[in-house]
């Protein structure tokens, strides 16, 4: 299929994106890589007024070592947070999913941004920046403001950007020790279910993606002081939905073979 007729614009600055923004309101729709929007151009799901291309902005695109983990701006790739050393020395989380993501064609075009702000229950990085208790930072005309990713993701397809404003990047603070696994029908589908685990000293948070609307944070089994009661009590955090191939109790249950494979690790 082809996509509706829409106009197109390049900013040069982020004050120009901020004005296109402004003045074509929900019209408008921000392009990075384009992965998943384009798509959804093609099949017709969405039909914008005009696309605000960011890519090529100044300051979107670094990785920056803090004093208390990591930057990433949201037009970085996945081939570059699979590549970073950076990223595997101070979010090696990252560095784990980003294979999953895929193919390596999409992983060299796609963003960190765009995968936070489409806010896919299926996808890598949502479930992994909860885990890690990520901070994403949001810039809009009158400046940023921080929201936690635990706040920021709030239904299907559905964040805490407010009209006018534009992803910029994330904030991952430092864990002990990380681990991510999906299970998949083929690799570079869409994952059955997976799960973004981290440690911080004795402080596990257990985080599973394709589990619901958003990334779901596995209270009680995060924790739990054992694999078998980690495992008892996953039923209490998941409902999984059921999807055309596999019932909830399904999932629930490759839910529960991942996160004894995530506990072992950790």
């Amino acid at each position: 299929m082809k996509a509706p007729s829409f106009a197109y614009a390049r900013p040069g600055t982020l004050a120009e994106a901020f004005d296109l923004l402004e003045r074509h309101g929900e019209g408008a729709r921000i392009l990075a890589g384009g992965q998943s929007l384009i798509p959804s151009l093609n099949m017709r799901l969405s039909s914008p007024e005009l696309l605000v291309d960011i890519t090529g902005l100044a300051g979107l695109s670094g990785i920056e070592s803090l004093p208390k983990g990591l930057r990433i701006g949201a037009l970085v790739t996945h081939a570059q947070i699979e590549r970073s050393p950076e990223v595997k020395r101070h979010a090696p989380l990252l560095a784990q999913a980003a294979p999953h993501i895929a193919h390596p064609a999409i992983r060299n075009r796609g963003t960190l941004g765009g995968s936070l702000a489409l806010a896919d229950p299926a996808a890598e990085y949502p479930a992994c920046a909860v885990a890690l208790d990520a901070t994403l930072v949001i810039a809009g005309k009158k400046g940023e403001r921080r929201v936690k990713a635990g706040a920021f993701f709030k239904g299907l397809f559905e964040t805490d950007l407010r009209p006018g404003e534009i992803l910029a990047a994330a904030e991952f603070p430092p864990a002990d020790k990380a681990v991510f696994v999906e299970l998949a029908r083929r690799h570079g589908d869409y994952a059955i279910i997976g799960l973004a685990g981290t440690q911080a000293a004795s402080r596990k948070r257990f985080v599973f993606l394709g589990a619901g609307a958003t990334p779901i944070l596995a209270v009680n089994a995060s924790k739990a002081s054992s694999l078998e009661e980690a495992r008892e009590v996953l039923g209490k955090d998941l409902d999984p939905p059921a999807d055309l191939y596999h019932s909830s109790a399904t999932k629930l249950h490759l839910a529960r073979v991942l996160l004894e494979r995530a506990w072992n690790k950790l």
